[in-house]
């Protein structure tokens, strides 16, 4: 089993700046791949970022390409989403889910381990 509980979330304004962690317990964290979804009111849970198990790829949603950079803190047993230039379409409850050896997948079925969430709302 794998635990995860994600932090940092928080109400800011538009061009602000807000970075999400997941840490992870229960399971080796260095085999872990860990992705970040988020989820607005009224639509579907979407894929937003990943890294993959060894750490050494990432991916992202087109959406926040440029802005958004995950990276993975093996010391830490953390997964960092660091979140700039913020747009109020980026307003979610964002969520951190993990998979064994995951290679980045940007479907949410492929996800074995979830967090509970944190609220981002960013205000115009």
């Amino acid at each position: 089993q794998v635990q995860l509980v994600e932090s940092g979330g928080g109400l800011v304004q538009a061009g602000g700046s807000l970075r999400l962690s997941c840490a992870a317990s229960g399971r080796t964290f260095a085999t872990l791949g860990i992705s970040w979804f988020r989820q607005a009111p009224g639509k579907e849970r979407e894929f937003v970022a990943a890294v993959v198990w060894t750490g050494r790829d990432t991916n992202y949603a087109d959406s926040v390409k440029g802005r958004f950079t995950i990276s993975k803190d093996v010391a830490k047993n953390t997964v960092y989403l660091q979140m700039n230039s913020l747009k109020p379409e980026d307003t979610a409850v964002y969520y951190c889910a993990a998979r064994a050896f995951g290679s980045g997948s940007q479907s949410r079925h492929d996800y074995t381990y979830w967090g509970q969430g944190t609220q981002v709302t960013v205000s115009s």
